[in-house]
């Protein structure tokens, strides 16, 4: 296959996650029934004092909290996934102690209201839409099946609220679905087969063929005529030996050549558990572990003065070769990488969970920001350069505003402030100046509460 080619067969898919990392896309309604055009959903997952639990709105092109009742949503709302045709927010709420509640919640975007509510019988991590808007399929790691491990893809109607059908796989964590929707690769903890499910299937007893041959896979990118799909392998940090990308094959689910390591350019560092593809290129976050240990990239080995003393791996990979392109290390925080999204100017915008939390002399916590842009310096960031802003927290959610140069960035789960909205100025690689609040930098006046996900509903 020549590389032209291969080069079109990723212009479709690349240019899909571009949507969903905050490039333009026609509204569906043009805005709800609360006012504004252009609307933000936050989750809280937090009551107090006269601020509900639930789904809040914010105006996305000025930084404002919508005048509008909180979209009642369960106990402890966390994340979102919004439906391909922006018609529809499908809302997890849980948080896997024995007293979550559970509940799967599907928003109408026209009327900012809840169209219906089911209760999922466990904590999920990971679900996946339909291209045609009309199903999710959803990862139920501890879902209890009869006779045998337990573990579900539930298969829900997203125009009724029901489950259509589900399928046992086994601790089933994280999910990825292909262009067309004819496939979904499931992946589960403590494994290094996938399971390729196919939808049409689900409830006939035949859905599902497991493929070995990984290295504790996390996720998939695919091709777009939906023939391969590059399978990350998340390696030593999940139990397993080496991060490497794997291809296979979704016409006979075969493996296709060997495994490409995701390391150091001098080979001694891989980590890979979170994905963006831009074109051809695709960015890797993880952190690199030795095989049965822990954290192994020194922060020495970067060029920013840190007190933490392990650091994370952000690689640069060509799918069109199958190579990794950065030419010296790219550190970034440590922590579990499952959050990425790229600003429209070029900003990478990497979360983690679970990092190294400093708040000495030195603050950093789990977000990173690299400058993708291969000769314009952004703030005090160069080209090629990263940037460790000053916030302590898990990062949970990340949402490039498009047609505007700002990323709203959920983060500090895990400290005891929880989880805040920050607005980032993508040109500056620093938190805006809202002149809405301009005592308080990055913020929005009155938006109160511990805060987990954030998605953008018109564009």
């Amino acid at each position: 296959m020549t590389k032209a080619l291969i080069l079109l067969l990723f212009l479709l898919p690349a240019s899909v996650m571009w949507l969903s990392c905050g490039g333009y896309s026609s509204p569906s309604s043009g805005g709800g029934v609360t006012g504004p055009k252009y609307r933000a959903f936050v989750t809280n997952n937090v009551s107090s004092g006269s601020g509900a639990a639930g789904v809040y709105i914010v105006d996305a092109a000025t930084d404002v909290r919508a005048i509008a009742s909180t979209i009642s949503v369960g106990n402890t709302p966390g994340m979102m996934v919004l439906t391909p045709n922006r018609a529809q927010t499908l809302v997890f709420s849980g948080n896997g102690t024995p007293f979550s509640d559970n509940q799967f919640s599907i928003v109408n975007n026209t009327s900012d209201a809840v169209a219906s509510h089911l209760t999922l019988p466990g904590k999920t991590d990971s679900f996946v839409v339909s291209p045609d808007s009309s199903t999710a399929y959803v990862a139920v790691p501890t879902a209890p099946v009869v006779g045998q491990s337990p573990g579900i893809v539930d298969a829900i109607s997203l125009n009724s609220g029901s489950v259509t059908g589900q399928v046992a796989v086994p601790s089933v964590h994280y999910l990825s679905i292909d262009n067309s929707g004819n496939r979904i690769l499931g992946f589960s903890d403590n494994s290094n087969a996938v399971a390729v499910v196919t939808p049409s299937s689900i409830g006939n007893g035949n859905a599902v063929t497991s493929v070995g041959g990984f290295d504790r896979p996390v996720s998939a990118f695919f091709s777009s005529d939906d023939s391969i799909a590059y399978v990350l392998n998340c390696g030593a940090e999940c139990g397993g030996q080496q991060a490497s990308i794997q291809q296979l094959s979704l016409t006979d689910n075969t493996l296709v050549g060997t495994a490409v390591p995701i390391c150091t350019p001098d080979k001694t560092q891989c980590a890979g558990t979170v994905f963006l593809v831009s074109g051809s290129t695709m960015y890797i976050a993880g952190t690199p572990f030795s095989p049965g240990g822990g954290p192994s990239l020194l922060c020495s080995t970067g060029t920013t003065a840190t007190q933490a003393t392990y650091c994370g791996l952000l690689t640069t990979f060509d799918l069109s070769t199958m190579t990794a392109t950065n030419s010296a290390p790219i550190v970034i925080t440590d922590g579990y990488h499952n959050r990425m999204a790229m600003a429209d100017n070029g900003q990478l915008f990497i979360g983690a969970r679970t990092c190294t939390e400093i708040s000495t002399t030195e603050t950093r916590g789990c977000l990173s920001i690299y400058n993708t842009l291969p000769t314009t310096t952004v703030g005090s960031v160069p080209p090629g350069g990263v940037l460790i802003p000053p916030q302590n927290g898990d990062v949970t959610g990340i949402q490039p505003v498009a047609k505007r140069t700002v990323a709203y960035v959920i983060q500090g789960q895990g400290v005891p402030l929880g989880g805040s909205l920050f607005i980032y100025d993508a040109t500056t690689d620093a938190l805006e100046n809202n002149p809405n609040d301009p005592n308080n930098p990055g913020h929005i006046n009155g938006l109160v509460g511990n805060f987990f996900d954030v998605k953008t509903i018109d564009f």
